[in-house]
């Protein structure tokens, strides 16, 4: 593929340019001090321990000497692979400009200060190993490679031209050693002006102007829609919180909206169905509006979010009619899915996380014990159990597109099984 864009090759440092480390680090490091009995140091001293060496940030920036340094990076690397891990999150955009440089045929590699092995896992743990040709850190050793030699090692034997990315002035010390072109992180862990005084080649105050530096021009990848289905009560709404945050660390663009609503006109749409002043309301009426509220739903915000590459995250889209009009209302599913397809006219999810409950009547009491039923909740136990079937039939007809979760489960095993589902599911997307 030929490359137009500015850099053939382009080495990232990872804490603070990647990744927002900054919880994860400093949860360890105050873990690390605490143990030792050392005065602990404010956030802001704390913090000038990000980048360098772990070991020589100890003798440092901490004062540390000898065997507590030793103590110190051992106290810090348990609490970081068992916890600090957990607490970071990928910086906004990063994950959609390293798609936009990997399909422009751009090198990439990761040169950090970071022990290799956890370098490697941190990336594999947030899916973004596949973007990188080399990734290169320091070895678990007393001697340290030092900033500039990682970033010759992580270079390719040959390119146009090349840019190290880093937040620190280690980074951009070590890419003029190695003559080639810096960008400094501005949104990273610099003390105020150390990074300008280090004469990058340009500074990106935040992830949009990095991307805007690197890949200008480029035409965002599509993003995803994730649709969240389930009897009322099945705990949909909990479960989609606790997604949405994950899958922001993660790095995703996240717009998170619902069913019937999502804007302005769906949401008096909203208002008008499930309203109990309006409890004479045919079925087949009830089924036309929400097929209109879908139908702006979808022109006003999921198929213009999609295109601008985020991921859209809808509690219930159109597999509800179909399960709640045509098997609950015993309208016909093909029937209310015809009616439907003219309104989404084909923005069909790419993944649709379904929780699943064998008992529809605990389900219902879980919704009806919650707050006082809406004018859809107040219907028989047999209105739901048609439901239930009906949405049955769909997971057997659209296997592929479906993720079940068993919906009975503790919240936080709940959790997991969703995240680790969708995540697969987007890796697959991605890799596409």
């Amino acid at each position: 593929m030929q490359n137009t864009l500015p850099y053939d090759a382009v080495v990232f440092d990872l804490d603070g340019t990647l990744t927002c480390s900054e919880h994860g680090i400093l949860a360890s490091l105050r873990y690390a001090m605490e143990k030792l009995d050392a005065p602990m140091l404010p956030d802001d001293k704390l913090r000038q321990l990000i980048g360098p060496a772990l070991g020589e940030s100890f003798m440092r920036v901490a004062g540390l000497s000898g065997e507590q340094v030793k103590k110190a990076v051992q106290y810090y690397v348990k609490h970081f692979d068992e916890v600090g891990i957990y607490l970071y999150s990928v910086f906004p955009h990063i994950r959609t400009m390293l798609t936009m440089l990997k399909k422009n045929g751009v090198y990439l590699a990761v040169a950090t200060s970071k022990p290799l092995a956890r370098t490697v896992s941190l990336l594999e743990h947030f899916h973004l190993r596949r973007y990188f040709d080399r990734i290169i850190g320091e070895d678990n050793n007393d001697a340290q490679i030092g900033k500039a030699e990682l970033i010759r090692r992580a270079l390719p034997e040959t390119c146009r031209r090349a840019v190290m990315v880093g937040d620190r002035k280690f980074d951009i010390e070590g890419a003029k050693a190695n003559g080639i072109d810096t960008i400094g992180a501005g949104y990273g862990y610099a003390a105020e002006g150390e990074l300008k005084a280090t004469k990058p080649t340009h500074i990106a105050d935040t992830t949009q102007e990095l991307m805007e530096l690197l890949c200008p021009g480029c035409t965002r990848p599509r993003g995803y829609f994730l649709s969240v289905e389930g009897l009322d009560g099945s705990g949909k709404t909990t479960q989609i919180n606790l997604l949405l945050k994950k899958l922001v660390d993660y790095g995703y663009d996240v717009v998170q909206t619902r069913e019937p609503g999502g804007c302005k006109i769906s949401e008096n749409i909203r208002d008008l169905v499930l309203t109990t002043d309006n409890m004479e309301m045919s079925a087949s009426c009830e089924a036309l509006l929400y097929a209109a509220a879908r139908a702006q739903h979808v022109h006003e915000v999921i198929r213009p979010a999609v295109e601008a590459g985020k991921l859209v995250l809808c509690d219930r889209f159109v597999d509800s009619s179909i399960a709640y009009q045509g098997g609950g209302r015993e309208l016909g599913v093909n029937e209310v899915g015809q009616i439907n397809a003219f309104a989404i006219r084909e923005m069909i999810p790419d993944a649709t996380i379904y929780l699943w409950m064998t008992d529809s009547a605990e389900a219902l009491k879980r919704r009806r014990d919650a707050s006082k039923p809406d004018r859809l909740e107040s219907q028989p136990p047999a209105f739901y159990e048609r439901t239930r079937e009906a949405y049955d039939q769909l997971i057997k007809e659209n296997p592929k597109r479906f993720l079940v979760v068993d919906g009975s489960k503790p919240v936080d095993e709940l959790a997991e099984d969703i995240l680790h589902a969708v995540l697969e599911r987007l890796k697959t997307l991605e890799e596409q």
